[in-house]
Parts: structure tokens; C-alpha cells; sequence
């Protein structure tokens, strides 16, 4: 697949872009077919891709769970997304969506989690480090969660959070960008007020206790 390949795919066989799924599946089925792309293929299929989904699809501009489910479908297999374009795609839709379900959020945080388990996707291999967190995945993992980190924002739900969890004790045996353990404690702030319940109490004025037993010091 060539550039000029794109430019006759632009003019002649989607002159108005990508609007029907039967251009959907001649769209994958040139991503498929074309062991050879040049780098203008992967902002095209993008594009088209994500554009379908979010602006041709009801509901016009968001997604709902019927979108998921075609997502699902047709992108993922045993649970994650094999291929680079499709990962990229994926992530496009999640950008330009004005809504994103829950559920399509939790599949793509899961690849993170996958990756670290088991090694399988195509988010695992695009990832800095094998073990561990790195600010890619810092990135990937905001990206998916826009508009729910912060002050003020509202809490993450128990899913997404489970989720969270277990990438963070997936990721422990390995080296964690800086990031990350800020990243944990503002979306687990009872775990800042546990550690700060097993501290120690602690007098303002630091004399020994002998000093409060002493009946001649005190009297």
C-alpha cells in the first residue's frame, strides 16, 4: 500500500470517506490483505476508522453499548486488540467521543493489565518496558481515563478500580516510573489515610515516658 494507493482511495473508491460498513469491511480488508504499508496507511485507516464510528454511527458523535459491542467484535480477540492500527483506532474513537461507556474503558485498561500478565496484544508490544510502569503507560492509562483524575473529579467506579489494582500488583516486581505511586494515591486516597492511621502517635514536646512515671519529676 502506497501513498499514491491512498490518493486513488481517497478519489475514487471513498471520495466521501468511509460511510457504510460494507466500506468498513473493505477498509479491513486492505489493512489485512497489504503485507506492505507505507506510513500515510496508518493515519488513513485511523481516520477513517474512528471517523465512522463516531460521526456515521448513532449515536452521532458518542458511542454507546452497541458500539462497544461491534468494537468488541470485530477489533478484539480473546480479549485484546491484535493489531497496532486497530489499538490506534480504538484510542481515536475514545478521543473524538463527546461519551465512552464504562465498559469500553475497562477492555482497554485490561490491555494494559494483559500485557503485564501475560504478555499478549498489541499494546504489549508497543510498551517501553516489560515489567513494570513506564511513562507510556502513564500516558496510556490517562488517555483512557480523561476527565476522571484530578481534584474535583468524580471517583473512579469499584471496576475500573479493580482493574487499577491489579496492574498495580502486577507491575511490583518491576521498575515503576515516579509518576506511578502518585498516580495510585489519587485514585486510592484511603490508602494515604490507612498509612496514615498506622503511624505512631506522637507528642509535640518529645520527653521520654519515664519522665510522666517519675513521681519526683512530677510532684
Amino acid at each position: 500500500m502506497s501513498a499514491e494507493d491512498i490518493l486513488l482511495l481517497r478519489r475514487y473508491t471513498f471520495p466521501e470517506g468511509v460511510r457504510t460498513p460494507d466500506d468498513v469491511v473493505t477498509l479491513m480488508a486492505l489493512n489485512t490483505c497489504c503485507p506492505e504499508k507505507c506510513p500515510e496507511w496508518t493515519d488513513y485507516f485511523v481516520e477513517q476508522l474512528a471517523g465512522f464510528i463516531v460521526e456515521r454511527c448513532h449515536p452521532i458523535g458518542s458511542l454507546d453499548e452497541i458500539n462497544v459491542d461491534w468494537i468488541e467484535s470485530v477489533l478484539f480477540k480473546d480479549g485484546v486488540i491484535e493489531g497496532e492500527l486497530e489499538l490506534a483506532a480504538v484510542l481515536h474513537i475514545m478521543d473524538l467521543a463527546r461519551h465512552v461507556p464504562p465498559s469500553l474503558k475497562m477492555l482497554m485498561l485490561d490491555q494494559l493489565r494483559i500485557a503485564l500478565a501475560e504478555g499478549r496484544g498489541a499494546y504489549a508490544g508497543k510498551r517501553a518496558f516489560r515489567t513494570g510502569i513506564g511513562a507510556d503507560d502513564i500516558a496510556y492509562v490517562q488517555r483512557i481515563l480523561r476527565g476522571r483524575l484530578g481534584q474535583g473529579a468524580p471517583l473512579l467506579s469499584p471496576a475500573k478500580l479493580a482493574i487499577l489494582e491489579v496492574i498495580d500488583r502486577e507491575s511490583s516486581s518491576g521498575a515503576r516510573h515516579g509518576d506511578w505511586q502518585h498516580f495510585i494515591e489519587s485514585v486510592f486516597p484511603h490508602r494515604n489515610r490507612a498509612r496514615a492511621g498506622t503511624e505512631p502517635v506522637r507528642r509535640w514536646l518529645q520527653v521520654p515516658d519515664s519522665f510522666f512515671l517519675d513521681e519526683e519529676m512530677v510532684a
